[in-house]
């Protein structure tokens, strides 16, 4: 398993929290946001599902990762 920590930019309030988190987990990785600090904690499986999805299935829901 890998664990990154992601810098998302455009979240302020719960359902931000909870878009990016389902988001995260509808491509079969494991998300922890932490709104203040503006940081989303990923893990996953590199042989399941790549860093770039993960990037892109948050990007989908509006967010931008930097």
């Amino acid at each position: 398993m890998s664990n990154v920590t992601l810098n998302v930019e455009g979240m302020s309030c719960g359902h931000c929290v909870s878009a990016v988190e389902k988001a995260v987990s509808g491509v079969g990785a494991a998300a922890k946001v932490d709104l203040p600090a503006k940081t989303v904690a990923v893990e996953f499986d590199e042989n399941t599902v790549s860093l770039d999805k993960i990037k892109a299935a948050i990007e989908d829901q509006g967010y931008d990762v930097v």
